[in-house]
């Protein structure tokens, strides 16, 4: 179980939208550019008076971060062509999509979207340590804590 730490007003936007891996003690990063993806979502279980219970749609930022050891033959705690194929995997399920449609995302919220981002991608990555996933054109964003 992870844990979540939004703000809609102190926020970590990600305006260059970046895959961060980094190793356990956080001296050395890699970073790698990813795409965004917009979607459409409501959010229903508000009243009718709030503007997010109508469709609407955001251009939303996905950063992940790896933790872990490099391997000592390749020197990279993961190979990035693994995570942006697995990025990719994701971005076809929720690019030009209504949210509230795909399984599982049935409350596309922000944190509801980096839960089941992560549980796709923890299978694949045990070193995954978050998923961040933010709005950059109104500051919000939600980190999700693996």
């Amino acid at each position: 179980s992870g844990a979540c730490r939004c703000s809609p007003t102190n926020c970590w936007a990600f305006p260059d939208r970046r895959a961060r891996i980094a190793v356990d003690e956080g001296l050395t990063h890699a970073d790698r550019k990813i795409d965004s993806f917009d979607a459409a979502h409501y959010l229903d279980h508000d009243p009718e008076e709030r503007p997010y219970a109508r469709m609407h749609g955001h251009s939303f930022a996905m950063d992940v971060e790896i933790a872990g050891e490099p391997d000592p033959k390749t020197g990279w705690v993961v190979d990035f062509g693994d995570i942006e194929q697995a990025l990719q995997g994701l971005r076809d399920q929720l690019d030009h999509r209504l949210l509230n449609e795909v399984e599982g995302l049935e409350r596309p919220t922000l944190e509801n979207i980096c839960q089941w981002a992560a549980a796709r991608l923890k299978t694949q990555f045990p070193g995954l340590r978050a998923v961040k996933v933010s709005r950059p054109s109104n500051g919000e964003m939600c980190i999700y804590e693996v």
